[in-house]
């Protein structure tokens, strides 16, 4: 698949933020998760990355995040909350589940393998606002 594509933004999340109650709020991370750029590892994902190398998260070690879904919201909020680790616009994610395709910064194609789609938790409606997780889920 080869087509123009915008990476609107990297994150790489070392903690889990979204664990206990969602009334408590996120826990905090030790740094800024917004990068502007990665080093993705094959079989592996981001290196900094709470999934980073783990076997139980091989096949969702990199998540994607269409840019778009963020516009149904004002403010629109900030693609880092939703902890997904590459913000995209002008790419079908929700077409890629069983496919190979690649994304070019510009350094060279990274070769992905899509597997499942990464459905919105219901931390959304605590970062993003009441309705969050739906209005997601599309």
């Amino acid at each position: 698949m080869s087509q123009a594509v915008e990476i609107v933004a990297l994150v790489v999340s070392p903690v889990h933020a979204f664990e206990g109650r969602p009334a408590d709020g996120p826990r905090p991370d030790p740094a800024p998760t917004s990068r502007l750029e990665v080093e993705i590892r094959a079989g592996s994902g981001i290196v900094g990355d709470r999934y980073f190398g783990r076997t139980a998260h091989r096949n969702a070690a990199i998540t994607l995040l269409d840019a778009e879904s963020l516009e149904v919201f004002s403010p629109v909020p900030d693609p880092a909350v939703l902890r997904r680790n590459i913000v995209v616009r002008g790419y079908p994610i929700d077409s890629l589940a069983g496919k190979r395709f690649s994304l070019d910064s510009g350094d060279g194609p990274v070769e992905f393998q899509g597997y499942r789609p990464a459905h919105p938790c219901a931390w959304m409606n605590v970062v993003i606002g009441a309705g969050a997780m739906k209005a997601l889920r599309g």
